[in-house]
């Protein structure tokens, strides 16, 4: 037995390792796509935050919200 194998065997590894390639390679891609998408979550979260502060302060600051609030009091 010849250890090149026939050509039939090496058509069928060829497509493997061709399928294997295009595994990897979707694998990577959708390796840098999960770490995209984590960044950007990082970031609008981070963003959110900021927002929420302000949100907060310009209802600190209105008296529209100090009305409600001292009437809800009495």
């Amino acid at each position: 037995m010849s250890s090149a194998g026939t050509p039939e065997d090496m058509t069928q590894k060829e497509a493997l390792v061709t399928q294997i390639l295009e595994l990897q390679n979707t694998l990577e891609d959708l390796s840098q796509r999960v770490e995209s998408v984590r960044d950007e979550n990082i970031r609008l979260r981070s963003e959110n935050g900021v927002l929420g502060k302000y949100i907060e302060q310009l209802m600190a600051a209105s008296p529209v919200f100090h009305s409600s609030t001292s009437k809800a009091k009495n």
